[in-house]
């Protein structure tokens, strides 16, 4: 049931929209972009492999275990307080990751990067939902939101490239401190503020916890990824686990827990969140298997493979546009399923892909798979933020991110795990050419890269055959795991069919009290002050 607050935004707010797309792009944009400068700075600072492999890791890890405090603080601190310190200690750690002289120092950059990166994707969110109460323009401005994070994950390489062209490695960070400077400048202007009404002190030892319990998980869900040490990443994700239980009973003990445990007795929302987990374990590991038979399978340049999926991205763009419209139409319910459904008819297409001649086949069902997901992941993000209360409105931002991030993460351990099992099934000792090099085998039986390379050692009809071997093993790989994704693809839409049949599906709350009490008036672009 709508009520009174439900105000049509001004042009203050959309111009605020304008605005939060800014960190949010670039926040995408540092998660890819830092993977072209590697060969630059590996030269420069010389950093030892393990140093590398945290320089790389650190950001995601950092910013995945900080997002829940984060969302937390927002709603007690100030939403937009939290978004604008953010944004000037990003800015501050961005210029020292650019000017770092040592590997130690862009470690200890990187990791900052991280933490500030948290203040800032749940504080967007939140700030969104408190300045679109409208139903329809929340999902749209959702939609947007979700939009340039895309836009910005995808540009990271682009705007990596052109800077590297010209400057030094260091030059990739600094895109991020004239965006973030906009963002100070603007900020008081064009975003209200919102905190809850009571304000409360965060419970320093349940941000201990849920740190913890978060960076275990995720460092054993990437080890399973890297087909690291299989009995580190068990206990790594036991530890995080056992953390996460000790938090769980540590929230429903407090009187103003860091998260609200209620919020999961909400069908929307806990539907809606397991949902987006599913959509984006989906996506991200059929991309990380897709790039990699692109590439070695079908011998396909990397500039080449990314070229391809951009068709695919653009689609997205305009299919999450639309689906606000249509989930008003049909329910989100409905609208999710039939996307879900859709994204599994397209990991069904690159199952028929082959191992000499799949590139169309393989672009075509990535395609499918990635216009129809993106919206339901929308939809699912305007689910989370419009079933909770708005006062929890951080608090749920930073909960919906940091399953997102769980879900990217298990996405390529789940699909990287699932084709190597197909493929070291397939490539043994027996099945091998006769007359390997005993290195040869070896490095053929662990990964598709290692025969390949063994492939260019090995001269004649041996080479030719090694290649054929395991190239059609990790295509048999990519298939299994496309029918696996496809099935979990499946089961989700089912769900979100059956628990999220209700149209619209999105309970009302009660308006937070806003610090600022803006002026009434809806064409002056300002928020109404809720009664």
């Amino acid at each position: 049931m709508e009520t009174s607050t439900a105000i049509k935004a001004g042009r203050r707010e959309w111009m605020g929209l304008g605005l939060l797309a800014l960190p949010t792009m670039v926040l995408g944009l540092d998660l890819t972009v830092l993977h072209l400068a590697v060969p630059a700075l590996s030269a420069e600072l010389q950093p030892s492999s393990t140093q590398l492999l945290w320089i790389t890791d650190i950001y995601g890890f950092m910013i995945a275990g900080f997002l829940m405090t984060m969302g937390s603080l927002g709603d007690r601190l100030g939403r937009r307080r939290l978004l604008l310190i953010g944004a000037t200690a990003f800015a501050l750690a961005s210029v020292i990751a650019a000017y770092s002289t040592s590997a130690e120092m862009l470690l200890v950059a990187r990791a900052l990067l991280g933490v500030t990166g948290a203040t800032l994707m749940p504080s967007t969110l939140s700030l969104i939902s408190n300045m679109f109460t409208d139903p329809k323009q929340r999902s749209f401005a959702i939609a947007a939101w979700m939009i340039n994070f895309m836009i910005g994950g995808a540009v990271g390489p682009l705007a990596g490239g052109i800077m590297l062209e010209r400057f030094w490695w260091g030059s990739v960070f600094l895109i991020a401190v004239p965006v973030m400077a906009a963002l100070l400048l603007f900020g008081r202007i064009l975003l209200p503020e919102y905190r809850t009404s009571t304000v409360a002190r965060i419970d320093a030892t349940s941000v201990a916890l849920s740190l913890v319990s978060i960076l275990a998980i995720m460092y054993g869900i990437k080890e399973f990824a890297k087909g690291g040490e299989t009995y580190i990443a068990l206990l790594t994700l036991a530890a995080g686990l056992v953390v996460g239980g000790f938090f769980i009973r540590r929230q429903r003990n407090l009187a103003d827990p860091l998260i609200d445990l209620a919020l999961f007795r909400r069908r929307a929302f806990s539907t809606a969140l397991g949902t987006q987990l599913t959509g984006l374990l989906v996506m991200a590991g059929t991309q990380f298997l897709i790039l990699q038979y692109m590439q070695l399978v079908l011998d396909v340049s990397a500039l080449r493979a990314g070229v391809l999926v951009v068709p695919a991205m653009l689609l997205s763009i305009v299919t999450t546009l639309l689906a606000p419209a249509i989930a008003r139409r049909v329910g989100h319910g409905a609208a999710i399923s039939a996307t879900l459904v859709l994204g599994a008819a397209g990991l069904l297409v690159i199952t028929q892909a082959s191992a000499d001649s799949g590139l169309v086949v393989a672009t075509v069902g990535f395609s499918i798979l990635m216009f129809a997901i993106n919206p339901a992941i929308a939809l699912t993000y305007d689910l989370v933020i419009g079933s909770a209360p708005p006062e929890r409105a951080g608090s749920a931002s930073g909960i919906a991110e940091t399953a997102s991030e769980l879900g990217l993460a298990l996405g390529v351990a789940i699909g990287g795990s699932v084709a190597t099992a197909v493929y070291r099934r397939l490539v043994t000792p027996g099945t091998l050419p006769d007359g390997l090099p005993p290195d040869a085998s070896s490095a053929a039986q662990e990964t598709l890269g290692g025969a390949t390379e063994a492939a260019a050692d090995v001269s004649g009809a041996t080479g030719d055959e090694l290649l054929a071997l395991t190239r059609d093993a990790f295509t048999q790989g990519v298939h299994v795991a496309s029918v696996v994704n496809a099935g979990l693809v499946i089961a989700a839409a089912a769900l979100a069919a059956v628990l999220l049949r209700r149209k619209g599906a999105q309970p009302g709350a009660e308006t937070a009290e806003p610090v600022e009490q803006p002026a009434s008036d809806p064409a002056s672009g300002q928020l109404p002050t809720p009664s």
